[in-house]
């Protein structure tokens, strides 16, 4: 798919990934990251958003099942599962990282009928936690998930184990591995740090 090497550059030009070798980063998790990751930024840029949503069209179109619903994670996914399910015509729910503290206490928010196939919108895959969280929630309301979209991932050996001990199929539409080349090849790295970042990558 050339729009997975075109939107990692893309990711690089408005921030929304920075990787800083020699001044880590902090995680919520607490680890230390030469890699930041927030997605959040391409909902600024109509033009990066519209690459994301043509990209998910293309791995949707990729695919055996089709989905009868769109469902976006809690926050960063909402929005580009939004474009998606627009441009698609589709119905569209949004599932929280936890039960609503007040009126219902919903914790997925909009309609849908159980036996329908759904198709998980995330923005970023670390471990993947969140989004089979996401997936199996709509699963415990009869939704059958055909796979969860994301548009970026570490590439983390867990999130790899995590998605197959769940039977969860995903795919991303670019990569840890990926950026790393685009940066080596636009001489912003050197192919030395592309093998330190990749050897930290493996230890996490």
């Amino acid at each position: 798919m050339n729009l997975s090497r075109e939107l990692v550059r893309d990711l690089l030009a408005i921030k929304a990934v920075q990787i800083n070798p020699e001044h880590y980063f902090t995680w919520t998790s607490g680890i230390k990251t030469p890699i930041y990751c927030d997605n959040r930024l391409t909902m600024s840029h109509p033009e990066v958003r519209q690459k994301i949503t043509n990209a998910f069209i293309e791995m949707l179109e990729a695919l055996d099942d089709q989905p009868d619903v769109i469902a976006g994670c809690a926050t960063a996914g909402i929005p580009h599962a939004a474009w998606l399910a627009d441009r698609l015509n589709l119905p569209m729910v949004y599932v929280r990282s936890k039960p609503k503290g007040h009126g219902k206490g919903n914790l997925i928010e909009g309609e849908f009928k159980a036996g329908q196939k759904v198709i998980v919108i995330e923005d970023l895959i670390s471990t993947g936690g969140s989004s089979i969280d996401a997936a199996k929630a709509l699963q415990d309301e009869g939704a059958e998930i055909i796979g969860v979209f994301a548009i970026f991932t570490y590439g983390m050996k867990k999130s790899i184990d995590n998605f197959a001990t769940v039977n969860i199929p995903f795919q991303t539409i670019t990569s840890f591995d990926l950026l790393l080349d685009a940066m080596v090849k636009d001489g912003e790295i050197t192919a030395e740090i592309q093998t330190d970042l990749l050897s930290w990558r493996e230890k996490l």
